[in-house]
């Protein structure tokens, strides 16, 4: 940092110019090219690589796809739909039509500079696309387009560059290594709530950890709990309780809430049909899930439960959902699902240890996830620093 302080006040100490993105830049087309033609053309080891939205690429050779659809020249790409991303690419590419990208070919710019600048208007950019677009969030090419980047003196551009793929390649390195480290932690999870959750039978007896158990049915030990219908509009940011519906992350929040805290939610329809979660708050539970709580608690504890349909869980979806156009699972099936009951106090050792675990795993707010997120924030926040430029137009205009 030091040393781009000295390059600011030496080479641009009144400010820098800001220029429009299509100023810069030549944006590019793409080709005319479906998912399902990608997949069906992708080899290991393609000479050209074709971008769609997400995560989404083909390696494919040169004879697959026009010539004139093949950009060779190093190249920033515009995740335009959905989630909102900006790729830079150095190697022969070309990218499905609803995408774009830019060629930057200016001396004085360094076209990688202008990369992680973009970088940092992902969140803004997201939020345009979400206001913009009824169903997946959309940009338009206007909105990159007319973005204004600052344009500091090239020796400046270049150390920044330096500088932030240093720190990149540092943030990779770090984030496989604790990605590494918190799979090896939910490996060990999941074989030890496998382990205490597992039921053996002997002698026309059955056992969980070592202790005989009985068997009901979900719809005999637990309630069905309230749902009710929300729509998009009526979400606020700022609400208490958590909105679920039939997805594995919280739909969102509201000012109100259906349900007491402390149940067991499978997700009815949908993507995730099948899916089970618990929640510990008052929640508003929405129209495609089934919440569940346990009649007695002093008998089976709702949280053990959970426990036990999650381990299950794909079981109950490979067994109990169909795959029609919509994924969905019936309620009267998921009643009938047979669940042990082992001693209430065995029940109370299991929920200790595997709380202890998903916390250690899952808890975003402490273990290796929190330290994950923090070396994310602390990246984006020299990334943010190193990238902000007075416009020297401002202090024309002053």
């Amino acid at each position: 940092m030091r040393k781009i302080d000295d390059l600011i006040q030496e080479l641009c100490p009144e400010g820098v110019e800001y220029r429009e993105l299509q100023l810069i830049g030549k944006r590019n087309h793409g080709t005319s090219i479906t998912a399902t033609q990608m997949k069906g053309i992708h080899k290991v080891g393609g000479e050209v690589r074709i971008f769609a939205g997400g995560n989404t690429i083909a390696d494919v050779s040169l004879n697959d796809i026009p010539l004139k659809d093949i950009i060779w020249e190093p190249s920033i790409i515009v995740k335009s739909r959905g989630y909102i991303d900006f790729v830079y690419y150095d190697r022969p590419f070309s990218h499905k039509n609803e995408l774009w990208s830019y060629t930057i070919n200016i001396e004085s710019v360094n076209q990688k500079f202008v990369y992680y600048y973009l970088i940092t208007h992902k969140e803004r950019l997201q939020e345009v696309a979400r206001a913009t677009s009824v169903k997946i969030p959309q940009l338009s090419v206007a909105d990159t387009d007319n973005l204004s980047v600052p344009l500091p003196p090239l020796p400046i551009q270049e150390e920044i560059v330096r500088i932030l793929d240093k720190f990149t390649k540092l943030e990779a390195e770090l984030e496989a290594e604790l990605e590494a480290e918190l799979e090896a932690r939910k490996k060990q999870y999941d074989y030890y709530r496998n382990q205490l959750l597992t039921t053996i039978e002997k002698d026309g007896k059955w056992y969980m950890s070592g202790n005989e158990v009985g068997w009901k049915t979900l719809g005999e030990v637990c309630v069905s709990l309230r749902k009710g219908t929300l729509k998009r509009g009526q979400l606020v940011e700022d609400g208490a309780y958590p909105v679920i519906n039939s997805g594995r992350e919280w739909y969102g929040f509201y000012e109100s809430y259906n349900n007491e805290a402390d149940a067991l939610i499978i997700a009815a329809r949908g993507e995730y049909a099948g899916f089970v979660s618990y929640i510990s708050t008052k929640f508003w539970a929405g129209g495609l899930c089934y919440p569940y709580r346990s009649i007695k608690d002093d008998v089976i504890q709702t949280k053990f439960i959970y426990y036990y349909l999650k381990n299950n869980e794909q079981s109950i979806m490979d067994v109990l959902v169909s795959r029609g156009s919509i994924p969905a699972i019936n309620k009267s099936d998921v009643d009938r699902i047979q669940i042990p009951i082992p001693p209430l106090s065995e029940q109370e050792r299991i929920v200790s240890i595997l709380d202890r675990f998903d916390a250690l795993v899952n808890d975003i707010s402490i273990g290796l996830p929190a330290e994950i997120e923090a070396r994310r924030k602390q990246y984006e926040y020299y990334r943010g620093k190193l990238l902000s430029f007075k416009n020297i137009a401002d202090r024309a205009e002053a």
